[in-house]
């Protein structure tokens, strides 16, 4: 043999040993247990959302895919979690509205909401709604508004607690109509139906599944809904744009995100994954019946929706006052 020969021999196997070795020491995705950390506690829209569609991605993953519930601190925890964990795919967080608001309402973070995570995919987005009593006199959201209009201050317009989605919605509400209200906050939307069907306020701001049941009873009525579109729910509401506020759109939604670094590979993976999952005839179905509109995006476009909202809700919050926690 000569000495050519043999070192082309020599050649093709270092290769053959190179692409072996590369082989057993890149670890397959996922190679264990997919955990996903939810801000919120069991049993709400957001950890319903997740576990509806963390059953698909286990299936289709071929690895078990947990919800992790971390409530509280306004998503504070559940976000610190993640941007800490190892960036290999296997920890995930559910990202929703609070993900952004946290931005502007905390004075600091121990993570960067933009740069300590890479968002995978949206989730699913669902509808606000301005409702009333259902004997109250205003029978259109133009009528709520020549009244406030009429009688600044005079109006009582209710949410939950003050820096929540649904209390910024108001805020926003308020600024985009150019009328004066009167901005009460409650503890939760039990006490807002409370004290809507009680006289102690005029219209509220609400997430449209918890009150749906009520609005469907009669007890309560939706002026309009705050989506870019009307809600098949209730189809002959109109949205408030085409109520004439064209600055008033607003849709809760969630999302999935991992640390950042996780490989592009990874996050490519992870997003085939949950758009077909959303696409899956029973999880519409199943969203759906939890009043939430199943809509995956690619990676970038969920990254361009969390810049977006931080940015937005960061002026809501500057221009209501709201002193940051």
């Amino acid at each position: 043999m000569t000495i050519q020969r043999l070192i082309a021999s020599l050649f093709v196997a270092l290769l053959a040993t190179h692409a072996a070795t590369a082989q057993t020491t890149t670890p397959t995705f996922p190679s264990k247990p997919i955990k996903i950390v939810v801000p919120f506690g069991a049993g709400g829209v957001g950890d319903l959302t997740a576990r509806v569609v963390a059953k698909k991605l286990g299936e289709s993953l071929g690895q078990p895919v947990v919800i992790d519930n971390k409530p509280g601190a306004g998503g504070v925890v559940a976000g610190d979690t993640v941007a800490k964990s190892e960036p290999d795919g296997h920890t995930l967080l559910l990202m929703s509205n609070g993900t952004a608001v946290s931005a502007g309402l905390f004075k600091s973070l121990p993570f960067d909401p933009m740069r300590d995570f890479a968002p995978v995919s949206t989730l699913g987005y669902f509808d606000i709604a301005v409702i009333v009593p259902v004997d109250s006199k205003f029978k259109t959201l133009g009528d709520l508004l020549a009244h406030a209009r009429a009688n600044p201050g005079k109006l009582n317009l209710g949410s939950i607690n003050i820096g929540s989605t649904q209390n910024l919605a108001a805020e926003l509400f308020k600024s985009s109509s150019g009328a004066d209200m009167q901005i009460i906050p409650f503890k939760g939307t039990p006490a807002v139906i409370t004290a809507l069907r009680g006289g102690q306020i005029d219209v509220a701001v609400e997430i449209l599944g918890p009150v749906l049941p009520q609005i469907n009873a009669q007890a309560l009525r939706a002026l309009a809904v705050t989506g870019d579109k009307r809600t098949v729910l209730l189809p002959d509401v109109p949205t408030a744009k085409e109520s004439g506020l064209s600055t008033f759109v607003v849709s809760s939604w969630n999302a999935l995100a991992a640390p950042a670094k996780t490989p592009k590979a990874v996050i490519a993976r992870l997003n085939k994954e949950v758009v077909a999952a959303l696409n899956a005839p029973d999880v519409k179905k199943k969203l759906y019946d939890l009043n939430v509109e199943a809509r995956a995006s690619s990676p970038e476009q969920a990254a361009e929706l969390l810049a977006s909202e931080i940015k937005r809700w960061g002026e809501v919050i500057t221009r209501a006052g709201i002193a940051k926690q």
